[in-house]
């Protein structure tokens, strides 16, 4: 492999490559003379792992932990010569006249960026606490060793409930790969009863996987199933296989508007689209703006109103949303929505 290959790789995979290399000049009795061929990655890592904005090491530094660590004797003029050549590959380097030290400028990701990350991970229900753990893990080690003491202030969310199934990373990764190749796939649908006991539905799906979608913190697939676009939670699938067949219901597809579609859905419940009027009072415009974007258009009714038109799957979870308003909002237009809306507010007043 070229060395410019080789630099290209992750820290992880460079502690890899150093420990295996290690191992094998420990068994085959090799000296010194095999780990200067290792000595850029020796002195890449070190940089990774001990500078950062704040943090610099001397040369004297980086030529002792060479020869204590790697048994690989280098001199001061070989070290700048060498900071130089990570340079000139893409790793660049300062030195700081205060310190008197070294530091690596690059990185993968800002300190600011791996917190965002850790704690979209953290706060990512369909993740299990294993895998959560094993992400923030990784993604720490992209950190210098003094960074990390900052990225261990993780996002925690109270009583968070986790997905306990491993197994949706392998399945996106199939369901992908589907998608990419145009291929159908096949897969067992579930729920679980009031036992806790996962219960499947009577039939084996065979769908043709378009798109995924993102909603409520789960994963759902746009899929082409018995003559109509469905959703399917990712996490409800089960025993996913791929059908190397080709896909229908393209030409439905083809005219679906994916970007706007979450929008229109409820909890990714479909429904038959229809362009809704809605009266809301005023102090709901951040509600209405948070649900349909900042683009939402907002007409002016009087002082304390306005009405909001937009196309909606009406569904009973549409329904149950507008519920939850209570009477800062009615449904104007059309009729027959105007209709479902009370007779679903009836029926749970019979409830009661």
């Amino acid at each position: 492999m070229a060395d410019q290959e080789k630099w290209g790789l992750s820290r992880e995979e460079i502690n890899e490559r150093i420990e295996k290399q290690n191992q094998k000049h420990k068994k085959k009795g090799k000296g010194r003379s095999e780990n200067q061929r290792l000595k850029l990655f020796y002195l890449l890592n070190y940089l990774l792992e001990e500078t950062d904005e704040t943090h610099t090491v001397k040369v004297s530094e980086i030529i002792e932990h060479l020869e204590n660590q790697y048994s690989v004797p280098v001199e001061q003029k070989t070290v700048c010569s060498d900071l130089r050549l990570l340079g000139e590959y893409g790793y660049e380097t300062q030195y700081d006249g205060r310190t008197r030290g070294w530091r690596l400028l690059d990185r993968e990701f800002e300190t600011q960026e791996l917190q965002l990350l850790i704690d979209c991970v953290q706060s990512s229900r369909f993740i299990t606490q294993k895998k959560a753990k094993e992400l923030t893990d990784k993604l720490k080690k992209k950190a210098s060793r003094f960074d990390r003491v900052y990225l261990d202030r993780r996002c925690y969310v109270p009583n968070r409930v986790r997905s306990q199934n491993d197994r949706i990373f392998y399945d996106l990764d199939d369901l992908h790969r589907a998608i990419a190749n145009d291929w159908q796939i096949k897969f067992k649908y579930y729920y679980f009863n009031q036992r806790k006991e996962k219960v499947y539905y009577k039939k084996d799906y065979v769908a043709s996987p378009y798109a995924m979608l993102w909603s409520d913190n789960n994963y759902y697939l746009l899929a082409y199933e018995s003559g109509e676009m469905k959703h399917f939670r990712v996490d409800k699938m089960d025993h996913i296989g791929i059908v190397p067949q080709k896909r229908t219901g393209k030409e439905v597809f083809s005219k679906m508007d994916i970007s706007k579609r979450p929008l229109r859905m409820f909890n990714m419940f479909s429904g038959k689209e229809k362009t809704v009027k809605m009266r809301f009072a005023n102090y709901l415009a951040n509600v209405v703006l948070d649900r349909f974007g900042r683009d939402a258009v907002l007409a002016y009714e009087d002082e304390k109103h306005f009405t909001f038109t937009t196309v909606i799957e009406t569904s009973p979870q549409f329904y149950g949303w507008l519920c939850g308003l209570g009477k800062g909002v009615r449904v104007v237009s059309p009729p027959e929505v105007v209709e479902e809306m009370g007779n679903y507010v009836k029926g749970i007043a019979e409830m009661y």
